[in-house]
């Protein structure tokens, strides 16, 4: 589905710059139980995201900063928009690291398993975030571990300590 977007930012701690989704194509999505979406945005960038509830039947796609400045986007910017489901198993690109580590490791991989959709993408996110195989690796190795010995549960505190102490 495709739609035309203004760039509007909420003003908030939690939510800024973001295109609301029209109604009709959030219902196309939502119907489905899926608001998981292979987003476009003007024809070059492609990103795996969520259409978010905002309140009051308003959808919208968060638009972080990363991609507002590849794209040169500002508030009140027009950007077209084409959606497409995302049926991937996490929603994002899984780390082949992760996944070996995870095979090294039943107990750590039944506990990341174990973890809610969102948080499985937290990791999977967070030992994204590095380029370097040998990184995310470490990486990779810290989350099993931090799951493992916090009995399957994130504290994020916690876990972003160890990894700022592991300089990843």
């Amino acid at each position: 589905m495709e739609f035309k977007a203004t760039v509007e930012n909420f003003n908030t701690r939690l939510w800024t710059y973001h295109i609301k989704v029209p109604p009709q194509v959030v219902k196309a999505f939502v119907a489905k139980g899926n608001k998981r979406v292979f987003c476009t945005l003007n024809g070059t960038l492609e990103m795996q995201c969520a259409i978010m509830p905002a309140g009051d039947d308003v959808w919208f796609i968060n638009l972080n900063k990363k991609i507002r400045d590849q794209l040169k986007l500002k508030e009140g910017s027009k950007v077209n928009v084409a959606l497409v489901e995302d049926d991937s198993e996490f929603g994002l690109p899984f780390p082949e690291e992760l996944g070996e580590c995870m095979e090294q490791d039943p107990e750590g991989k039944k506990h990341f398993y174990n973890l809610t959709p969102g948080k499985q993408r937290n990791i999977i996110y967070a030992v994204n975030q590095v380029k370097d195989t040998d990184l995310k690796i470490r990486r990779s190795m810290i989350m099993i571990d931090h799951l493992k010995n916090n009995n399957g549960k994130i504290d994020f505190r916690k876990l972003y300590a160890e990894l700022k102490q592991s300089s990843l």
